[in-house]
């Protein structure tokens, strides 16, 4: 009995000692492991490049046709204007969603490690979204981008065959 009493005493003082630390500021929160999990969770997610996270495979597409674009290093005027015609002719975008698609794209591609490196994770987030009639488009429309200035550039073509690979296979449907 004197054992038992003693394993609760032990308890209610230590319970005690970290109520006081709480009271006086100290935080102690850190041990608890379900909120560690809980903050790891989190700072993987936040500390995410922001084109991994994108969900919309028009927000995917404006991306892969900014990086293909951005391949050789800067963007022409000539690039520059086709890809906003291509936004508000393919897109269905006014003048002012399309320049904001191309500088939210332009914001998020950066200098384009990411996009360049590892497509599949750009697109992870949104595979499921795609439909065949899309993947066949952003294919297209890359294409498209990357003949802007007559051939395609070494670099343009790496790109182009990475972004294929990446984008989802989706079967034709027959009903």
């Amino acid at each position: 009995m004197h054992i038992v009493l003693g394993i609760l005493g032990t308890l209610v003082t230590l319970l005690i000692l970290v109520n006081r630390l709480q009271e006086n500021g100290i935080d102690i929160g850190w041990l608890n492991p379900f909120s560690w999990h809980r903050r790891r969770k989190f700072r993987q997610a936040y500390h995410l490049p922001a084109a991994y996270s994108l969900d919309s495979p028009m927000d995917v597409a404006a991306l892969f046709l900014l990086a293909v674009a951005k391949a050789d290093g800067d963007i022409t005027k000539k690039q520059k204007d086709t890809i906003l015609d291509i936004f508000q002719t393919d897109f269905k975008l006014s003048a002012s969603e399309a320049n904001n698609l191309l500088s939210s794209s332009s914001h998020i591609l950066g200098n384009g490690t990411e996009v360049k490196d590892s497509p599949k994770s750009v697109v992870a987030k949104s595979a499921d979204s795609f439909s065949k009639a899309q993947v066949d488009s952003t294919l297209s429309l890359i294409q498209r981008v990357a003949n802007i200035e007559e051939a395609p550039s070494e670099a343009q073509q790496k790109l182009v065959t990475a972004i294929t690979t990446a984008l989802p296979k989706k079967e034709q449907q027959s009903w």
